[in-house]
């Protein structure tokens, strides 16, 4: 979530000493959070009242909206690197807002999108409060997610709305031009995210189509912000302008190209990091239980970022590969990166919506022990020596 909230970070500096100015940001911010929360939890909501096998995170499941997502990010990094502008055009530091869009229209898109990409992965306070949120009548259900979207939120706007916080804030200036820049890295680095996780969901091909969107996607967005100067300088820039429209449409056919490309199966099955690992199946834990052996399930997804640093520090430690030899494990991974109904259907079992979730299954035991989602090497070495 924090590259989302960074686009808001030069929009909060540019209306610090102007209370209304920042109340409505924190308050447009707020309903686009919520909006967004009431519109996915609604889907997936319907979804399951008929029959389908869906969990908290759906949407960054599907290709093509991973790909969308890692275009939008980068038009969000180039506007705030000043290749085009949103809004009222060039603006001087200090003269109109920073964000992408402008006043409570930006603010309320940036909401929007901190739902989108960053809410999916659970840990390590949603996994709960959104399993229990699927077993309740819709309307409590719904009053959940509205909760969730309001923790989300609340923090950005109490800071709108605490005109001493902001008053500490230095007066705009020409160092929120510097700042704007300096926060469209973090956007850089968001589309290169989604860029990985499509990759993994589809494949080389795939991906190599989404960078040439992504380079037609920035050479347009260039020529548009380059008509936007012309006409600054009293000309009609109508060449810029078309060029940069007629750019812009190739990037998304070469988009629609990538999301359509055919998924390349995994090499391995199992698309993670850690001890040696099998795709997890219902059947594959029954098989290593019938043989007396523990089984370590991981439930993963690739855009979850807690999962990727739990594997990264936890699961591949040398001892906690030690503890697993020396206990004869099985280690399984449930890749949930993209759709997969069994995945969603154990998750549901064990009273969860959305990834992380870790099991133990200890011999002689009927039950798995659930580890917790914020993993340490210690966790895990002392749950399999124990």
């Amino acid at each position: 979530v924090f590259p989302i909230l960074a686009m808001k970070a030069a929009a909060l500096a540019a209306s610090a000493h102007d209370a209304k100015r920042s109340r409505l940001d924190g308050l447009a911010f707020l309903g686009g959070v919520l909006v967004t929360f009431l519109i996915l939890a609604s889907a997936l909501l319907a979804l399951r009242a008929a029959g389908e096998a869906v969990g908290w995170g759906f949407q960054l499941q599907s290709p093509p909206v991973t790909a969308g997502l890692a275009l939008l990010m980068l038009g969000v990094a180039l506007n705030l690197s000043g290749v085009f502008h949103v809004g009222a055009g060039l603006q001087g530091a200090g003269s109109g807002p920073l964000s992408r869009l402008p006043g409570g229209v930006g603010a309320f898109f940036t909401g929007a999108l901190a739902v989108i990409v960053a809410a999916p992965c659970t840990a390590p306070f949603m996994a709960f409060a959104l399993g229990a949120a699927l077993l309740m009548p819709w309307p409590m259900a719904l009053a959940v997610f509205l909760m969730l979207g309001l923790g989300l939120a609340l923090p950005y706007v109490l800071i709108s709305l605490s005109p001493r916080l902001l008053a500490r804030l230095p007066r705009p200036g020409a160092w929120m031009e510097r700042l704007k820049t300096l926060l469209a890295f973090p956007m850089y680095g968001a589309a290169l995210w989604l860029a990985w996780v499509f990759s993994r969901q589809t494949g080389a091909e795939a991906l190599g189509l989404l960078f040439v969107a992504g380079l037609l996607a920035a050479a347009g967005l260039w020529l548009v912000g380059a008509g936007q100067a012309e006409r600054t300088l009293g000309r009609r820039g109508v060449i810029h302008g078309v060029a940069g429209v007629v750019v812009l449409v190739l990037a998304g056919g070469a988009l629609t190209l990538a999301a359509r490309a055919p998924a390349e199966p995994a090499r391995d099955g199992t698309r993670t990091t850690g001890p040696a690992a099998s795709a997890w199946s219902a059947q594959a834990v029954e098989t290593a239980r019938a043989q007396g052996r523990p089984v370590l399930v991981n439930f993963t997804a690739d855009w979850c970022v807690t999962c990727k640093i739990n594997e990264r520090t936890s699961l591949t430690a040398p001892s906690v590969k030690r503890a697993m030899e020396q206990a004869n494990a099985v280690y399984l991974v449930g890749d949930w990166t993209s759709r997969d109904d069994a995945i969603t259907a154990e998750l549901q079992r064990r009273g969860r919506s959305g990834v992380p979730l870790y099991l133990l299954y200890r011999p002689g035991e009927a039950e798995p022990e659930v580890l917790p989602q914020l993993l340490t090497e210690g966790v895990v070495v002392e749950a399999l020596t124990r």
